[in-house]
């Protein structure tokens, strides 16, 4: 990467390497509720900007750089000598305020002066400006004001908010100026050989009234490791004697905790870093999903904030609908002033069933029941919204069309304005039902069907026989008009007039998880998924390559998504085809290899792994959710561990890539209890040992393929 994020909660800071925000830089600066409370933080020494060393986010929390001086000389004579001087920047983000460190060691073997300056600025911009979405009206800076240990940088916006960015000092600088383009503190400083010395900043972007408590640095710091030391002590511990998939796991596991927020209802996963660091369902509620083994408390958070935004009105604008479940949740200066609609913004297709299946699936992995009463009025709006407002078309099939002058077109998960496109070369028109989204819906109403099942009252049985009569009547719609028999395989949408859009897409793969295909169809989806013209070695491409359309640098026709793997991968898992899911766990095992701190990418190009190492695209999002939660669904994958609910049977069937010959699953949770399982490779066969089982669920292996 390029640049250096880190984040707490909803506040978090984009810089360059060196750790500086400049005004060339791309969009970097200090960011809470969609709007950049710091647009410059430049570091210089003698007036010269230090020659970066070191630059590391490697924890997430905290940003640690390292940096020199270059030669500083005036009238031929030398004030410092080139690299006398080491800086260190460390910072981190702590109940929404930046502590800011500046450590400057002497390295010379004679004293040395120098004047440390730090410029900052805040031009309060909107996210969506500073990206170049959307211009609009917007407010005024209200100047800078002098505090007793700080200063104040101010703007009144149109939406009738005022912002701050305060900024305060451990130790007064020797001056303080105003340049035209914000403040300048300038530090000076005798080090004799071998001493240091330190600046410490603490910036607060404060909104309205509400500002954030300041705690002493060490504290907080403290406060900070051990909010991590908590999340790793509750999640799934997993160790393999692999250590490429061991550090793929770790970082996983610290990406979902550095994304996760709290909006008031519970911690879950914002979408990604930099640009999506706001509630968003259909990321928020997949990578939920995802997280099910490792952490289910994550589910729990995202359902009832989702809950929370469900759509209450028909309002074209939003393009929202009663019972409709949010795309995403904005809080800058043109969303609170009604300019863009995303107050929230409800053109997703697929959140409102995902809202259902992450719903029923928690409820399977933790056996908490009292959720279902808790969203039982939820749930009935979601399933009145895929009736009454998601079928468009009166054919039985969930579709979308945007009725917002500044909606989304595309409103599945591929929705750039090219992702749905006809094997002529020419654009399906809306309303489309894409074929992942029945899916979702048939196993959203199958899941709920078991767990109402379950209850027992005459109610709630009644219940679950209407979901089951319309689930089984969607599947066989969907045979009739979703596969494409010359083509074994499944179409990618039906466009406005029910026609099938025939391009070989990755999109099949995730109906596979939802169990409604099933033999030779459901084989024919599993191996297209890992065939040379949908597998690149690195993963599944989003588009087969041959398809008109393909294009392996595209952001969704022949690009790899890890999530749409992790998808596919549950998929294969779910329906017993292990070979397969081996394969897409080796391809992005590689892929990993080639990315800074084993992070996989929100997506990467497409090309074939024989033309060497994976193409970074360009503007990818990192760390971003559910690719980040990717490397979680490898290990029920590895275990091929299946749940099935009614029975309470727990069956495995464990599968390693190559390389991997031992397995260890400490502490995954399930119904009131946890699992603790070794799995060990001898002589080709897998075999595995429960250590502890305290479910209540029975184990059993699985011998299929």
């Amino acid at each position: 990467m390029d640049y250096r994020v880190i984040k707490e909660n909803d506040l978090f800071l984009l810089t360059d390497l060196s750790g500086d925000v400049t005004a060339n830089g791309k969009g970097h600066g200090l960011y809470t509720k969609d709007t950049r409370f710091l647009s410059r933080l430049e570091l210089k020494v003698n007036g010269e900007k230090p020659d970066w060393l070191v630059s590391e986010a490697d924890e997430n929390y905290a940003m640690s750089i390292i940096l020199t001086n270059p030669a500083s000389e005036r009238d031929g004579v030398m004030l410092l000598w080139p690299q006398s001087l080491e800086l260190k920047r460390t910072r981190f983000i702590y109940s929404g305020v930046l502590y800011e460190s500046i450590t400057v060691t002497n390295m010379h073997p004679q004293p040395s002066t120098l004047e440390l300056s730090i410029s900052l600025d805040a031009d309060f911009r909107d996210m969506f400006i500073i990206r170049g979405f959307q211009n609009g009206k917007v407010g005024a800076r209200c100047g800078t004001k002098l505090l007793e240990q700080g200063l104040e940088l101010a703007y009144q916006g149109v939406d009738g908010l005022s912002r701050k960015l305060v900024v305060e000092w451990a130790s007064q600088p020797a001056e303080v100026r105003e340049d035209g383009t914000g403040v300048e503190l300038i530090y000076r400083m005798s080090l004799e050989a071998g001493e240091a010395n330190s600046v410490e900043l603490f910036l607060t972007p404060v909104i309205g009234e509400q500002q954030a408590m300041r705690h002493e640095t060490q504290q907080a710091l403290h406060e900070l490791k051990s909010s991590y030391a908590r999340w790793e002590q509750e999640s799934t511990a997993v160790e393999s004697d692999l250590p490429l998939f061991n550090h793929l796991y770790k970082r996983g596991l610290q990406d979902i905790r550095v994304l996760l927020t709290d909006a008031g209802f519970g911690s879950f996963p914002v979408a990604g870093l930099p640009w999506y660091a706001v509630p968003f369902g259909r990321d928020s509620l997949i990578a939920a999903l995802q997280m099910l083994p490792m952490n289910p408390e994550v589910a729990k958070g995202t359902i009832r904030t989702m809950a929370h935004y469900q759509g209450s009105q028909v309002d074209p604008w939003r393009d929202e609908q009663p019972g409709k479940i949010m795309h995403e949740l904005r809080e800058g200066e043109l969303a609170n002033s009604g300019q863009i609609p995303f107050t929230p913004y409800y053109g997703s297709i697929d959140a409102t069933p995902l809202f259902l299946v992450l719903l029923a699936e928690y409820v399977k992995w933790t056996d908490d029941s009292s959720i279902i009463d808790e969203m039982a009025p939820h749930i009935r709006r979601a399933l009145e919204w895929i009736e009454r407002y998601g079928d468009r078309n009166g054919n039985g099939f969930v579709a979308y069309y945007s009725e917002s002058s500044k909606g989304i077109s595309n409103q599945g998960w591929k929705d750039s304005g090219n992702s749905v496109v006809h094997r002529s070369g020419q654009f399906a028109e809306a309303p489309i039902a894409l074929v992942e989204v029945q899916g979702y819906v048939y196993q959203a109403k199958t899941s709920l069907a078991m767990i109402f099942r379950k209850r027992g009252t005459a109610e709630w049985v009644a219940w679950a026989e209407q979901l089951e009569a319309e689930a089984e009547a969607l599947r066989e719609r969907f045979e009739r008009s979703y596969w494409l028999e010359q083509e074994r395989y499944y179409a990618l949408a039906l466009d406005k007039d029910g026609q099938p859009v025939e391009t070989v897409t990755s999109n099949p793969g995730h109906v596979l998880m939802s169990g409604m295909i099933h033999g030779e169809r459901a084989e024919a989806v599993a191996k297209r998924l890992v065939s040379p013209a949908m597998f690149s070695g690195y993963g599944i491409r989003t588009m087969a390559e041959g398809e008109k359309a393909y294009n392996p640098m595209s952001y969704h026709n022949g690009s790899i998504w890890p999530h749409d793997n992790a998808l596919c991968l549950m998929g294969l898992n779910a329906m017993g085809y292990h070979e397969e899911a081996k394969t897409v766990i080796e391809g992005l095992l590689r892929a990993s290899c080639w990315f800074e701190n084993y992070r996989l990418p929100e997506l990467f190009c497409g090309h074939s792994a024989e033309r060497g190492k994976p193409v970074r695209y360009p503007v990818a999002c990192s760390p971003q959710a559910w690719a980040a939660a990717t490397p979680l669904v490898f290990v029920p994958a590895m275990l091929g561990l299946r749940l099935d609910y009614p029975s309470r049977r727990l069956t495995l069937r464990p599968i390693l890539p190559e390389g991997m010959n031992e397995l260890s699953v400490r502490h995954m949770r399930l119904g009131s209890g946890s699992l603790d399982i070794r799995v060990t490779r001898r002589n080709g066969r897998f075999e595995y040992e429960v250590m502890s089982n305290t479910t209540g669920w029975t184990i059993e292996d699985s011998i299929d393929s």
